[in-house]
């Protein structure tokens, strides 16, 4: 592991989600939200990770603003952000009340407090599901319930989702933890506790090289091979790109098995989701890389 870069990678993610905070408020527009923060991550030394995440209410994940889009914000929101300096990752998230509503706040405090109890037993050799038990138990105090079809995951270099996945709930068996990079993120909701595949994302991650014979397909393919690598991205940023024939090439793509394109989650009974999350680099010491003073 390349500790440095983990280290930087986290202090682009705390200065991201601290100007994220300075200027979102009820009625910013998405893709405003999501282009500013990605421009501040670039301009910091970093790369994003992934496509800034701005999900509301009982959209608890995978939502990201397309191209033209003309939504604004409003509600429970979610903001999860990743950077990568040089393919290693901080991946972090925080949720805001634009509307003053009280159960809104107490949705908010419960994934925090359940993120803060858990990284307080965080060290190598504990059982994933001690860490998914705490989740549990901090966020039912509060009258709330987890996401239990959402979980926290280990990471390597170029790779969100490697390895170890860090359940919300206590699944009665686990994996030890060991040395490495983790995101833990609690979800809290006031619904049924469980998350299903909602409309597409427009966010993609590549699952296979193989040659298509399309040209605008394959010239495509060529830029996320080279740009993204084993990271995923996002619809709205080869439009940026490529213009309008992007969307055609993504959808070759799509069929001819080279992405794999992730559904919005959406709580089952529609229930608000807030999500709190941060990096945790796992080591005889263990430092929360994403942590704001």
């Amino acid at each position: 592991m390349n500790k440095k870069a983990i280290i930087k990678a986290g202090q682009i993610a705390i200065e991201a989600k601290k100007y994220a905070r300075s200027f979102v408020k009820k009625g910013t527009p998405l893709l405003d939200i999501a282009e500013k923060i990605e421009s501040k991550i670039i301009e910091l030394g970093g790369k994003p990770a992934f496509p800034t995440n701005i999900s509301i209410n009982e959209v608890a994940a995978h939502y990201t603003p397309f191209y033209n889009d003309e939504s604004l914000a409003h509600g429970l929101i979610k903001i999860d952000l990743g950077v990568s300096v040089e393919g290693w990752i901080a991946d972090t998230a925080f949720s805001l009340d634009l509307e003053n509503n009280e159960e809104n706040k107490k949705l908010i405090e419960a994934s925090k407090k359940a993120l803060e109890n858990a990284q307080k037993i965080l060290k190598i050799g504990i059982s994933t599901n001690e860490i998914g038990k705490i989740i549990e138990e901090t966020i039912e105090a509060q009258g709330f319930l987890p996401i239990r079809n959402l979980s926290g995951h280990e990471m390597e270099k170029n790779e969100l989702h490697a390895g170890l996945s860090i359940p919300n709930i206590n699944e009665k068996k686990g994996m030890i933890l060991k040395k490495g990079l983790y995101a833990i993120e609690p979800f809290a909701t006031n619904g049924s506790g469980r998350v299903y595949d909602g409309k597409p994302s427009g966010i993609y991650i590549l699952t296979d090289s193989k040659n298509i014979r399309s040209p605008i397909a394959r010239e495509i393919l060529n830029f996320i091979l080279e740009e993204y690598y084993n990271l995923p991205f996002c619809s709205r940023w080869l439009v940026k790109k490529f213009g309008a024939k992007a969307l055609f090439g993504l959808k070759q793509l799509e069929e001819n098995g080279n992405l794999h394109h992730f559904p919005q989650l959406i709580e089952i009974g529609k229930g608000k989701v807030a999500q709190t999350e941060n990096t945790i680099l796992v080591e005889e010491e263990v430092k929360v890389t994403t942590k704001e003073d």
